[in-house]
């Protein structure tokens, strides 16, 4: 009964989600639908289990959420975004549309822009050549899904997206773990889900679907608006990889940093600095692009917009995106404490009983599935069993670096299920919903399923790391 009231909960959430309801305002309601069938009182299963882990994410990850945002907004308002986005296409030509919007999204979320964010600022270029290319403006959110949630999310080596920095907290790793078995699988991955979308164009041109009658978040491009020159626009891309990579593996920091935290009891307190150098990393890295977007760009900027307008709207946009999650992982810590997860978790690992790496990938999608968020689910099967992960991977011989890339990976699978809380922000920016454009985003999201599997297959037989 216990197992059965989780999945009615997960169905709730998913239905409610895709019919366009608030995740922040439904995912509490769910959990505890479930929870109290399970004899849980709901007023502490909400207070201290639903809010107490929604907490703590926002403590570890908020200020990656909140830099990557205003960095997003800064490029777009600036116009370095769109002057990145305009030498892709015409580099690669508007008749490989679909290639030159995966292109961008790969440039911008590799260079830092949050993707929660950077769909804001590609969204309008992709419409607009879409629809000179005749595209179905339908497959617009599976493009960006592709560009923004697969490699460049959770396989590509030092990507400074979240799905790749949780790991490093918990298992002691850095965010350019296993690079070569990343690079390879994250290149399969974009290579694959290149030939089913445009696959899925061909059939569209086929049946003479053009770009379709749209009023609804049609997007408009200023002709005459200045922009940056690329070259200038990438700078700040790359400093933070740079900045990040060298405050990584070369800087030296001081072990004791935390300890006047630790001996004040303060609640939270990271337990070493190994932890949250990958966090540190890329707080500086995200704050001196900020920094360097804005000189370079301001002058750029119209008249209508001022750099604090910029900065406002991108901090109160990461509000959404780190609510969202934080929700779907308060969600599923509810989920996860039940007596019926427990027979979900204990039938998981029996499957994969022996095979960490394999247990790993499959525990993790589970959770990802559950919550609809690659960085809810990760956190939480992290939470929960990365001590047991690490210790059966050290008695295999495995290197820790192999399991976090396939965690990372993992956790990039079954996340987009039409509860997510990227996929529902993606379609409202598009003017799209679930209806119209879920189809081909699932196609994706079964092709990001795979490739968690290929890895430690890959691994297994080659060895790479």
């Amino acid at each position: 009964m216990d197992v059965i009231m989780i999945i009615i909960s997960l169905c709730l959430l998913v239905t409610i989600a895709y019919r366009g309801f608030s995740v922040i305002l439904f995912a509490p309601v769910c959990a505890l639908v479930a929870a109290s069938m399970a004899d849980y009182h709901v007023l502490p299963a909400y207070t201290e289990l639903f809010m107490g882990k929604s907490v703590v994410f926002v403590k570890s990850f908020f200020p990656i959420f909140l830099l990557g945002a205003v960095f997003g907004k800064v490029m777009e308002v600036t116009g370095m975004a769109r002057s990145i986005a305009e030498e892709v296409i015409r580099k690669l030509g508007k008749d490989k549309a679909i290639l030159s919007v995966m292109a961008v999204c790969i440039i911008l979320a590799y260079g830092g822009v949050s993707v929660y964010v950077a769909v804001f600022a590609i969204y309008p270029f992709a419409a607009a050549v879409f629809k000179e290319a005749e595209i179905p403006k339908r497959l617009i959110p599976a493009v960006l899904t592709a560009g923004l949630l697969t490699m460049v999310m959770d396989s590509a080596p030092g990507t400074p997206q979240l799905q790749n920095i949780i790991p490093t907290v918990y298992l002691g790793t850095t965010i350019y773990a296993a690079p070569k078995l990343g690079t390879i699988c994250g290149v399969i991955t974009l290579v694959i889900c290149y030939v089913y979308l445009n696959w899925r164009r061909k059939v569209a041109v086929k049946k003479g679907e053009g770009y379709g009658n749209h009023t609804l978040n049609e997007a408009t491009i200023d002709p005459d608006q200045l922009t940056p020159p690329w070259y200038l626009s990438v700078l700040p891309l790359i400093a933070v990889l740079a900045v990040s990579f060298y405050l990584s593996f070369v800087f030296t920091w001081d072990q004791a940093l935390v300890a006047p935290f630790q001996k004040a009891g303060l609640p939270l307190t990271a337990k070493t600095v190994k932890s949250v150098i990958s966090i540190w990393s890329l707080i500086i890295g995200l704050l001196i692009a900020i920094i360097m977007s804005c000189s370079l760009g301001y002058r750029f900027m119209p008249k209508s917009v001022s750099l604090k307008t910029a900065l406002n709207a991108g901090a109160i946009g990461s509000l959404l995106a780190i609510m969202n999650t934080a929700s779907e992982v308060g969600y599923g810590s509810v989920i996860s404490s039940l007596p019926g997860f427990t027979e979900i978790a204990n039938s998981l690992y029996s499957i994969g009983e022996g095979m960490p790496l394999l247990n790993a990938a499959i525990m993790v999608n589970v959770l990802a599935a559950i919550t609809g968020s690659a960085t809810g689910g990760l956190g939480i099967a992290l939470e929960i069993f990365s001590a047991h992960w690490l210790q059966a991977v050290t008695a295999a011989g495995i290197p820790p670096e192999v399991l976090h890339r396939v965690a990372s990976m993992a956790a990039g699978g079954m996340d987009t299920l039409p509860h997510n809380g990227a996929i529902i922000t993606t379609l409202a920016i598009c003017g799209l919903t679930h209806r119209e454009s879920y189809m081909d985003i699932f196609g994706i999201t079964l092709l990001k399923f795979a490739m968690a599997f290929f890895a430690v297959f890959l691994y297994m037989v080659t060895g790479i790391v």
